[in-house]
Parts: C-alpha cells; sequence; structure tokens
C-alpha cells in the first residue's frame, strides 16, 4: 500500500504502573511471565486531515490472585492524511496496520523502558504483535 499519510507526532499519552507492596514486587518478578498483554486502538478526527490514534498497552496478570501488579500505556501518534481520496477501508487500514508497524519500534523501547524502570529488568517481549493478523482476524 502506498503510504497515504505522515506521522507529524508520537508520544507517551499516559503511563501507570501498580505495585502495591514490596511482597507483591517479589512475587510478581517471580510470576511476569504468566501476564498477558492487551492492544487497543481508538482513533479520532483532529482538523485539517489530522488523526490522533492512541496506542494502549494493558498488561496484566489474567489470574485473580491477591499478588499483582498492573501496568499501563497509552502512546499516541497524530498523523496527517496526504491524499483526499482514502477509502474508508483504507483509512482503518492506515490504523490499525500501517501506522501501528511504523511505530511499534518505539512503543515497544518505551514499554520495555516502563517495566524495566518498575525493577523487572529481566523482563523482555518475545513474540512481536502482528498487526496485519490482527486485523484480519477481526473479520473471522
Amino acid at each position: 500500500m502506498e503510504k497515504n499519510y505522515k506521522i507529524l507526532t508520537k508520544f507517551i499519552k499516559d503511563i501507570s504502573v501498580e505495585t502495591k507492596d514490596a511482597q507483591t514486587y517479589l512475587f510478581v518478578k517471580e510470576n511476569i511471565r504468566d501476564y498477558h498483554l492487551k492492544i487497543s486502538i481508538n482513533s479520532k478526527a483532529i482538523k485539517n486531515k489530522m488523526i490522533e490514534i492512541d496506542t494502549g498497552l494493558i498488561f496484566e496478570d489474567k489470574k485473580a490472585n491477591e499478588f499483582r501488579s498492573n501496568f499501563e500505556m497509552t502512546y499516541t501518534t497524530v498523523i496527517k492524511l496526504v491524499d483526499d481520496n482514502i477509502t474508508k477501508e483504507n483509512l482503518e487500514k492506515i490504523i490499525l496496520i500501517e501506522v501501528q508497524k511504523e511505530i511499534y519500534p518505539d512503543l515497544e523501547k518505551s514499554f520495555l523502558n516502563m517495566i524495566h524502570g518498575s525493577g523487572y529488568n529481566e523482563f523482555t517481549i518475545d513474540k512481536k504483535i502482528d498487526f496485519q493478523k490482527l486485523f484480519e482476524s477481526r473479520f473471522s
């Protein structure tokens, strides 16, 4: 797909880490591999063919145990459309696939900095997010 947009800026809009106490921290440190990453992507038109895209990451333990930390980040990207004739379907692909693939290295780095800064230095992301596959899974 031809690039029909330009990224104007990207930044961390919101970041949150919650660890109740040292006992929770130690428990999470031992069990962080049980945590799961959820992603959400929301967008809204601003003006002059600009769109604000919020990519939200939530990293949490799905188990209902009392010792758990919560990690959340919203990464915002502002794009400007450079083509006046973009279809709704192509706009969805730009927002949900193309922009996400382009910002992913910075998104991952910021997210890992948050996790590492919270004391979980050994944590890594082993599996990259496949935005094309996520997009296609919406229709199956």
